[in-house]
């Protein structure tokens, strides 16, 4: 189960992509802010989840706020699991820098933690029947968007099934269907030949397809959309062989139905169905600040709590 401290350390190195996140929303300014002619006033703004949730994003949330110069405490990091009503950071500033930044770093800290809070629904689920089955997410997030949604279900405890194209060969049907005329044994001799360094996976459609692959030496089959009953059948076959492949569960894999396949032999659950979570409920509170209520006028550093 990945620490907290390790998710928290992949969102900070995502800081340069507060300034774009902040643009985005911003780059006309705040119409409705400098109408009303809050710039000088002093605000504290609180972010608080609303329901228990798994936590992402919230390193980034803080950069944002720095970056428009509101310094930050932060109580709760990527990969926490926290109850609800959990505070999750709050900070100081004026009241027309709060306003440029806390609705998109609130939009962010809900998406991700939906994501994550999805992730570790499933990790939990898998690692209840063996906490040695890994939960991969796939490279199916949103185009653009996929830096973010990966470091989020990683806080949720998943791992990347594949960050690109170039991480690893998995042979799927749309690359065979320019390969009819070759048997699975030759294709698998040719990459051996290739990338002798790599793992070589295969997706399949049926225990036919599964079998012809095990024989072939493939060291990852990935069972696409199989039932429970198949992939137990496929599993048995793998296991009779001296090395047996990792049996990957994917498509149609549920937190309902995840830790079934695990127990019907699959090695590994690839899943894309994180990226698609409900975004996580956080609210925000922002107050009015009295300037003489900050000692000397200064403002804390930013700080990190518990």
């Amino acid at each position: 189960m990945p620490h907290a401290h390790a998710s928290s350390h992949a969102f900070e190195r995502l800081d340069d992509l507060a300034e774009p996140l902040l643009v985005e929303d911003t780059a006309g300014g705040d119409l409705t802010t400098e109408a009303l002619g809050l710039h000088g006033r002093r605000g504290h703004v609180v972010f608080y989840a609303r329901k228990p949730m798994t936590i992402a994003g919230t390193e980034l949330a803080a950069a944002m706020f720095m970056r428009r110069g509101i310094p930050v405490v932060l109580h709760r990091r990527s990969g926490e699991s926290v109850a609800a009503g959990a505070k999750l950071l709050a900070g100081d500033g004026d009241a027309a820098d709060l306003h440029l930044v806390f609705k998109a770093a609130q939009t962010m800290v809900e998406t991700l933690s939906g994501m994550a809070t999805a992730a570790r629904a499933m990790v939990d689920a898998v690692e209840a029947v063996n906490p040695n089955v890994r939960v991969a997410c796939t490279r199916k997030a949103f185009p653009g968007g996929r830096r973010l949604s990966h470091v989020a279900v990683t806080a949720g405890g998943a791992i990347l099934h594949r960050a690109g194209l170039s991480e690893t060969i998995l042979i799927f049907a749309e690359h065979r269907a320019f390969l009819r005329d070759k048997p699975l044994a030759t294709v698998m001799d040719r990459l051996r030949l290739v990338a002798p360094e790599k793992k070589i996976a295969i997706e399949v459609d049926d225990v036919a397809e599964a079998q012809e692959a095990i024989n072939a030496g493939f060291d990852i089959i990935q069972l696409e959309r199989f039932s429970v009953a198949a992939v137990g059948e496929v599993a048995a076959i793998a296991r009779a062989r001296n090395l047996p492949p990792l049996i990957a569960a994917a498509g149609g894999v549920t937190v309902a139905n995840a830790a079934d396949y695990v127990r019907a032999g699959a090695g590994m659950i690839v899943t894309s169905a994180p990226f698609g979570a409900p975004p996580a409920d956080v609210s925000v509170s922002i107050a009015e600040v009295r300037l003489e209520a900050v000692p000397g006028g200064a403002l804390p550093p930013l700080q990190t709590s518990g």
